[in-house]
This record gives C-alpha cells, sequence and structure tokens, in this order.
C-alpha cells in the first residue's frame, strides 16, 4: 500500500502544481490589468510588478482548497481512465481505504498550508502594506477615510480614543489625535500631534498640543451666566509620552485583515480588544476558519474521492470531471455566503467557519458510500448470473 500512496501522491501533487499555477497566473494577470491605471512617472510598471509579487502568496493561500480539488479530480479521473484505480479495488481496497489514502497524501499539504498561513502569508502582506505606503503613501486593512481608530480603557475608569491618519513604516505614524475620557465618559484633554513614533513604552509625540476641558464645563455650558474663567487651556510640548498598550505590532495587525493575520497573532490581538470592551466578531470567526482551514482541505479531498469509483465507460471523462469541479466551486462559493450570512445574523463563529464544510463532508461521505455499495452489488449480481 505505500507504493500505491507514492504513486497516488505523486500524480495529485503533479496535478495541483499544474492547476495552481495556471490559476495564480490567471488571477495575477488579472489584477495587473486592473490595476494599470496607477502607472505613472512616480509608480512604474516594475514597482506594479513588485507589489504583484508579494500578494502571490495570498493568493496562493487563497486559491489552494480550489486548485486541490481540480488537481485532485483531474488526477483520479486520468487514473481511472487508465483502469488503474480498478488494480487498486482489485487488490482489496475499498473505498473508505482509498479514502483512507488520499486523506494520508493530503498531509503535507495541510502542513504546507500552515507553514504559508502562520509564517509566510502575514510576513508578506506586512511587507506589501509597507511597500503601499512608500509606492502609493497609502496602506489597505482596517483604515476608515478619517484613518485608523483605537480605544483602550483608562486606569482611572475612563477611556481614551487615538485616532491615526497615516501610518508609515518603522512604526512612524503621523496626523495623531488622542481624546482622554472621563469615567462618565466626558471629554478631559484632546492632543493632537503631526507626527509621532511606537516604542517599548507607548507613544511619543512630536510638538504636541493639548487642549484641557475644564470638569465643570458641561455645568457652565448649562447656566445662565457667562463663565468666569475659560473652559479650556491649551499649551504645546515638544515631546509627549502617552502610556498607551497600542504597540507597533498590533498596528501593524490592524493594517492587515483578520484572515491574512496569524493565528497567534489573532489571538493576542482578541484578548486585545476584548480588554478595551470593543467588538471581536469578525476576528472571532477568521481564528475558527484559519482552524478549519486543514479541515477544508480534507473536504476538498473528500468531494473528490467519489471520481476514483465512476464508470468511465459509461460516459466522457470531461464531462464528470466538470461536474465534480462545477460541485466543488459551488462549495467554495456557499462557505464564502456563509461567512457573509454568519457576521451578519450573529451566528457563533465554529458555526460560520466549520458547517459548510461539515455539511459538505457528510455529503462527499454518503456520496462515497452509496457508490461504494452499488459497485458491491453490480459485481455480486454479475457473479450470480455467471454462476446461473
Amino acid at each position: 500500500m505505500r507504493t500505491a500512496r507514492r504513486y497516488l501522491a505523486s500524480e495529485i501533487y503533479r496535478s495541483c502544481a499544474v492547476v495552481l499555477l495556471a490559476l495564480l497566473g490567471l488571477f495575477t494577470f488579472f489584477a495587473l490589468i486592473d490595476e494599470l491605471d496607477k502607472v505613472n512617472k512616480n509608480f512604474t510598471l516594475l514597482n506594479l510588478f513588485y507589489l504583484e509579487s508579494l500578494q502571490l502568496p495570498t493568493r496562493l493561500y487563497e486559491l489552494l482548497p480550489i486548485g486541490l480539488l481540480i488537481g485532485a479530480v483531474l488526477a483520479l479521473a486520468s487514473l481511472a481512465q487508465r483502469n488503474e484505480l480498478v488494480i487498486l479495488r482489485v487488490s482489496g481496497v475499498s473505498g473508505l481505504g482509498m479514502l483512507g489514502m488520499l486523506w494520508v497524501v493530503t498531509i503535507p499539504l495541510m502542513v504546507g498550508a500552515f507553514l504559508l498561513s502562520e509564517y509566510i502569508t502575514p510576513a508578506v502582506q506586512i511587507k506589501a502594506s509597507e511597500a503601499q505606503l512608500q509606492l502609493l503613501g497609502r496602506s489597505g486593512g482596517g483604515r476608515l477615510s478619517s484613518g485608523y481608530w483605537f480605544k483602550e480603557n483608562t486606569a482611572d475608569g475612563g477611556s481614551r480614543i487615538i485616532n491615526i491618519r497615516q501610518i508609515q513604516a518603522s512604526g512612524q505614524v503621523s496626523d495623531i489625535t488622542v481624546l482622554e475620557m472621563l469615567p462618565e465618559q466626558a471629554l478631559d484633554t484632546l492632543t493632537q500631534a503631526p507626527s509621532g513614533q511606537f516604542h517599548s513604552n507607548g507613544l511619543r509625540l512630536d510638538n504636541a498640543t493639548i487642549i484641557t476641558i475644564d470638569p465643570t464645563a458641561s455645568q457652565a455650558l448649562h447656566a445662565e451666566t457667562a463663565p468666569e474663567k475659560p473652559l479650556s487651556t491649551m499649551s504645546t510640548e515638544p515631546t509627549l509620552e502617552v502610556r498607551t498598550a497600542l504597540t507597533a505590532d498590533r498596528l501593524i495587525a490592524r493594517i492587515l485583515t483578520p484572515e491574512m493575520m496569524s493565528a497567534s497573532d489573532l489571538i493576542e490581538y482578541i484578548a486585545y480588544l476584548k480588554a478595551n470592551e470593543l467588538q471581536t466578531d469578525r476576528q472571532m470567526v477568521a481564528l475558527w476558519r484559519k482552524i478549519a482551514y486543514p479541515f477544508t482541505l480534507l473536504v476538498m479531498m473528500t468531494i473528490a474521492a467519489p471520481v476514483s469509483f465512476m464508470q468511465t465507460r459509461r460516459g466522457g471523462v470531461g464531462t464528470k470531471v466538470f461536474a465534480g469541479i462545477l460541485i466543488g466551486v459551488g462549495f467554495f462559493m456557499a462557505n464564502q455566503m456563509a461567512l457573509n450570512i454568519g457576521t451578519l445574523s450573529k451566528w457563533a463563529p465554529w458555526v460560520t467557519a466549520l458547517g459548510p464544510n461539515i455539511i459538505a463532508l457528510a455529503i462527499a461521505l454518503i456520496a462515497l458510500l452509496i457508490m461504494e455499495n452499488r459497485n458491491r452489488f453490480t459485481r455480486r449480481r454479475t457473479l450470480l448470473a455467471t454462476a446461473d
């Protein structure tokens, strides 16, 4: 069985590699066409090629499940057409035994996907964000038109809101606004600075302007008489240290979309958001999808397994392969739809991430068992007819 498993692995890996190369080339070509309008004297075509090359690991991570499905379907259909799978069946390999061999073949791909998800993709995405900042003056990720927003609790029971308009390389930031709120949610101080730098102890603001609100400002505004003293005072500081739990790493985590962060960074970032009473729905779903990603590869291989029991003499292999690819693409689209519906409907994160995979796995296993039992019944009927 080891020889048969190695032969299956070599056929599937070769077919998957060809499919993934084709898909990567196709999606990269379309992305290049879509971004050509950004090319100018400051942003050259070589810069565009560089940015698109940094997106290749991310595209590989996104296309790996569907590439594995198409590659496995093509490889198994080719083996079935050459009657090589019949030899395995005659040697005593059952349908579930064949499925077990395919799952073992998938394990190296799951390990590679884990390395791609935890180390390669996050690092390349950070590099791509820095390159976009340098070449285009902007970055993707969780940025609103007003910049990046952060909220955290302070030691006195109040809260701090930080707004950063631009994130530069090496932890440098510009156009920073810091709002210090009292426990009763009244504004205490407003600090603005044109530039700043994150370090191990917090955030350093350069040339900061500080506006301090008088604690009695709210009552004074409701009074019928004019206040006797100013309700706010302004001061400037060449350098101001802000003790904040926000760090350069968490800043980078905010730049990355949750789906592109590593699981360890996601766990740490979710803890930070919960500690500051911020929403974690999208991050929790992304974490569960990270956990479910290797399982998705097994599901794709399970969907491809019934192809090994196709009766190729009853129809063209191409039609059946096309049907298998459509089923897999349909599952992939249903998985993405479940993500959006689950987020809007406030489903449990594990249901959103694992639900489509469990349903597809159950359907594929049922189809495999039906085909296995049908083939067994057909062989038994043929033997009985021969005996008569």
